[in-house]
C-alpha cells in the first residue's frame, strides 16, 4: 500500500485533472488526518470540527496551487497550520495562538505523520472521557484558560466547568489505575 504522501499526491493530481471520485476520496482521508492532528494540537473543543472544515475549504480553494512534483504533506500542513492559528486566535488568545503556531511549525518541520499523535497515552486517556469533560479539562488544564474563560468558550456556567473538570479528573484517575 502506498504511503499517505504518495497516495495523497496522486489523488490531488488526479483531482486537479477533474476526477471527482479521487477528489472525494482525498478529502475524506485528509479530513481524518487533519482531525487527528488538530485534536492533539488544539484539543477536543467545539472549534476542532470548525477548523477541520475550514482546512478542507482552504484546501479546495488552493488545490490549483499544489505542484504534483513536490511533496504533498508540507503543502497540506502549511494550510492546516495557518487555519489552526486562525481558530486559536478566535478563541480569544493571541499569545496562546503564537505559542501553538511555533509548536505547529516545529511539528511540521519534523514532517511527522499526524496519525502518530493519536497513539500518545494522554490523548488516548482524554479520548475516553465524555466530550464535556474532555473539553473542560483541555481548556483549563492543558490550554491554561481560567474557569470563566472556559465557561465562555463552552457557553456554560463556571460551576458547570468546575463540575466537568472535577468529574473528568476523577475518571482519568480511574483510567490510569486500570492501565
Amino acid at each position: 500500500m502506498p504511503s499517505d504522501e504518495s497516495r495523497w499526491s496522486r489523488l490531488m493530481a488526479s483531482a486537479q485533472r477533474g476526477d471527482e471520485s479521487d477528489y472525494r476520496q482525498l478529502l475524506e482521508e485528509l479530513s481524518r488526518a487533519i482531525h487527528g492532528f488538530l485534536l492533539v494540537r488544539i484539543g477536543a473543543t467545539h472549534f476542532t470540527e470548525d477548523c477541520v472544515q475550514e482546512c478542507l475549504v482552504a484546501i479546495h480553494c488552493a488545490r490549483h496551487s499544489y505542484d504534483p512534483g513536490r511533496p504533498f504533506k508540507p503543502w497540506l500542513f502549511a494550510i492546516v497550520r495557518h487555519k489552526a492559528v486562525d481558530v486559536l486566535r478566535r478563541q480569544g488568545s493571541y499569545e496562546r495562538a503564537r505559542a501553538r503556531q511555533r509548536e505547529l511549525l516545529q511539528v511540521a518541520a519534523l514532517d511527522a505523520d499526524p496519525g502518530e499523535y493519536l497513539t500518545a497515552g494522554e490523548g488516548q486517556l482524554l479520548g475516553k472521557l465524555v466530550t464535556g469533560q474532555r473539553e473542560a479539562i483541555t481548556l483549563t488544564k492543558i490550554e491554561g484558560l481560567s474557569t470563566a474563560e472556559a465557561a465562555r468558550v463552552l457557553n456554560i456556567s463556571e460551576s458547570a466547568v468546575k463540575v466537568r473538570v472535577h468529574r473528568g479528573l476523577g475518571r482519568l484517575k480511574q483510567l490510569m489505575a486500570m492501565e
